[in-house]
């Protein structure tokens, strides 16, 4: 039997290659998929008749976007009709890198200047965080979000997640936009080929080989829970 992951992601962007990053090192044998959109994830899981496999859904949770909501509650309707497809439940990737507890750490050098000049996004990060793990959903109000982006009332909490992780680690080799994932989140250190002299991070001293750089956000965000509630084992 072959387990596979079904991704709304297309190929080639960064929602794509971060799972397939994560999937190579820590779980080779689960086959990665993309269903290009969200409407097409939904079809796919309706018209799936195959009940050898196993199949695992990615099916990012934008809980205040109404269109996501209305395909998550048909995708669960669907999913629900099959004993062989089980969803994972994420707001979105670029969330994952946020709660990253060792984020700041690996894209800031101790004293960069960085840390002074992004202390806004930092800030907002921290909140938002906060509030979604515990349980909350009114991320909107709060004022430190609100001082970092006055316009948030026009943003969804994935796109306000995509916006946050793209400030803090944009001009760095972890700059993550939705075209592409920065050299030092998938590769080892240091094979960030566009590195300058004075490009220096939280990871210059560690080195950390890209297997253990995907265990740790493994086991420092919910993806272990996640993981752990599909039954899959992952050697960490």
């Amino acid at each position: 039997m072959k387990t596979y992951l079904w991704i709304e992601d297309r190929k080639n962007k960064s929602g794509y290659i971060f799972w397939q990053t994560l999937l190579g090192q820590l779980c080779p044998e689960i086959v990665l998929e993309s269903k290009q959109n969200n409407s097409e994830l939904v079809k796919a899981v309706k018209a799936l008749e195959d009940t050898e496999n196993r199949y695992i859904v990615v099916f990012d949770n934008s809980f205040d976007n109404l269109q996501v909501a209305m395909e998550q509650k048909m995708l669960r309707k669907y999913a629900g009709d099959k004993e062989n497809v089980v969803l994972m439940d994420i707001i979105c990737f670029e969330y994952i890198l946020l709660e990253f507890k060792e984020l700041i750490e690996w894209i800031y050098a101790p004293d960069d200047e960085f840390l002074v000049k992004r202390e806004k996004a930092i800030t907002a990060r921290e909140k938002l965080v906060k509030t979604i793990q515990g349980g909350e959903i009114n991320y909107k109000d709060i004022r430190e979000i609100i001082e970092y982006n006055e316009n948030v009332d026009n943003y969804n909490v994935e796109q306000l997640s995509a916006r946050i992780l793209f400030d803090l680690t944009r001009n760095t080799g972890f700059e993550v936009s939705k075209g592409s994932v920065g050299e030092c989140w998938i590769k080892s250190c240091c094979e960030w080929e566009e590195r300058m002299p004075d490009d220096i991070c939280g990871l210059d001293v560690s080195r950390l080989p890209v297997k253990e750089k995907m265990k740790r956000i493994c086991k420092s965000t919910s993806l272990l829970k996640q993981f752990q509630n599909m039954g899959l084992e992952v050697a960490l």
